[in-house]
């Protein structure tokens, strides 16, 4: 329960990675802080990415530079922040005469080597498909390719890691609630909110509010300037379809599309290739997003033109959907609208307010920055910039050490298949050990659900990751979902509502 006599700095509206991201770079400078998220973590735009961190090749054609460098320089900023998360990946693009040509694709490369200051990631090289491993599973037509570098990140482990971490620093986290009105009094705002699991209605009262609602941004800014005019944000579909692996080397291929769009296939959880994205203007409620079956079929037809094995939507295994929320720049096609963020502050009698438009996962730690220098000019200097050096939860260990992490853990665990400790520990990190504590043998972790998602896992997800139900589990804390059977993800279902009370009190003790 939340004393209705507690005012914070600033309340944030929206559990994405903007939303999480500012909220825990705000409470590490000393301002005190109550995020609320009307559903779970990153259960909109920011679990339905193409789950990269990279600066965009195609953005140059665009003249989003100052976007690319940005986003460039931060690569290797998130990669030391949270190795376990995150990790380097080559993409090979294909080279194909009837499209964009060989001299552009170079000339961009080299931008996009020498435009960041790389210093860990490898440079572009040159690739000849007849002899590489990579032209195996593409059409003999393609024979040249470009390599280079960008990263792989785990989006909405990203976003609860943030969430996390700004709990640890004393911020109030709240998931499932949902914002019923807000008002200023004159001195502070009044926030009514829903809790959506036990309908209870409490007030909250902040300083300043910062509307980071994604997709929702400009239906939150409606209830508050109680005007219905508002549009700021071009919502933009993106889908993707995962497919059983289709090549057996670790690096990415990113394809060009006759309609000039560009695709990417994508090694996917060990056994799996996820190949996206579409991007099309949506008109709705964003949280009825679903992938259609054109998009299906568009997805397989422009993968079935660079690999050898055509794909069909029959080999369609999962698929989501997401919408992004573009600021809206009056860009003619959606591919164009720019993906750079966009904060404006607004001060006037009605109070301080930062709405959030915009923005994209690579880019999240500098969004969070510049929303803070806002923050500051509204409620006064705290602390100083600390999020650069700052590692997320799990992941204080070196650059490249993951294997070893894993292989250390497997001494430590020795009842553990090698399977499961990659798994555990891609995902947590050095937070691996809280979960397996002192397990001696694999009983010890208690009931399986399924492949390797044992109970002392879902107990820490509960207590921990503010997880309420197997969807929760199954596809934002992990993928697990992939590989359970609809009759075992019912029995996870059924398990998290028994346990489900406790868990919760647990997390509102942990989370303040």
């Amino acid at each position: 329960m939340i004393a209705e006599t507690s005012v914070y700095d600033l309340l944030v509206i929206g559990g994405g990675i903007n939303g999480c991201g500012i909220a825990r770079d705000a409470v590490g400078r000393g301002y005190s802080v109550f995020l609320a998220e009307m559903d779970d973590l990153a259960s909109g735009t920011s679990s339905g990415s193409t789950k990269l961190v990279h600066g965009g090749l195609r953005y140059l054609e665009f003249y989003e530079f100052r976007l690319v460098r940005e986003a460039l320089k931060e690569r290797e900023v998130l990669w030391s922040n949270a190795p376990h998360i995150i990790k380097p990946l080559r993409f090979v693009l294909p080279h194909h005469k009837g499209l964009r040509p060989a001299w552009f694709l170079r000339l961009g490369l080299f931008i996009y080597d020498h435009l960041g200051g790389r210093r860990l990631l490898p440079p572009t090289r040159t690739l000849d498909l007849s002899r590489d491993a990579a032209g195996k599973p593409l059409a003999p037509l393609y024979s040249k390719a470009f390599e280079y570098s960008d990263c792989w990140v785990d989006d909405a482990r990203l976003v609860v890691l943030n969430a996390r971490d700004a709990a640890d620093r004393g911020a109030i986290v709240r998931t499932r609630t949902e914002v019923m009105s807000v008002a200023w009094d004159g001195d502070a705002w009044t926030v009514t909110l829903r809790d959506r699991m036990s309908a209870e209605t409490y007030s909250v009262h902040a300083r300043m509010l910062i509307n980071a609602a994604g997709p929702w941004v400009d239906n939150v800014l409606s209830r508050i300037s109680g005007r219905n005019d508002v549009r700021n944000v071009r919502l933009v579909k993106g889908s993707h379809v995962i497919v059983k692996k289709l090549f057996d080397h670790g690096r990415c291929y990113i394809f060009q599309n006759a309609d000039g769009r560009i695709i990417f296939a994508i090694p996917y959880e060990d056994d799996f290739t996820l190949i996206g994205t579409t991007d099309e203007d949506y008109q709705g409620d964003p949280g009825d997003v679903a992938i259609t079956g054109d998009e299906t079929t568009y997805l397989c037809a422009a993968a079935s033109e660079y690999f050898v094995q055509p794909i069909t939507p029959d080999d369609v295994v999962s698929t989501y959907s997401a919408v992004r929320p573009l600021y809206d720049d009056g860009a003619s096609r959606a591919q164009e609208a720019t993906r750079d963020y966009v904060l404006k502050r607004e001060t006037a009698e009605s109070g301080a307010l930062l709405n959030v438009f915009g923005g994209k996962i690579t880019t999240y730690r500098r969004l969070a920055e510049a929303a803070l220098v806002e923050i500051e000019a509204a409620l006064g200097r705290r602390g100083e910039t600390w999020t650069r050096t700052a590692s997320l939860p799990g992941g204080d260990f070196p650059v490249g050490n993951l294997d070893a992490l894993i292989n250390d853990l497997r001494q430590t665990y020795p009842f553990l298949e090698i399977a499961h400790a990659r798994r555990l520990g891609r995902l947590y990190g050095t937070a691996a050990r809280d979960i397996l504590g002192s397990a001696a043998r694999l009983d010890d972790l208690g009931r399986c659900f399924g492949f390797n998602l044992y109970e002392a896992e879902v107990r820490y997800l509960m207590a921990n990751e503010w997880a309420i139900n197997a969807e929760d589990v199954l596809w934002r804390r992990t993928k697990c979902g992939l590989r359970l059977s609809t009759s075992e993800a019912e029995a996870l279902e059924t398990f998290m509502a028994e346990h489900r009370s406790s868990a919760t009190a647990a997390q509102h003790v942990d989370a303040g």
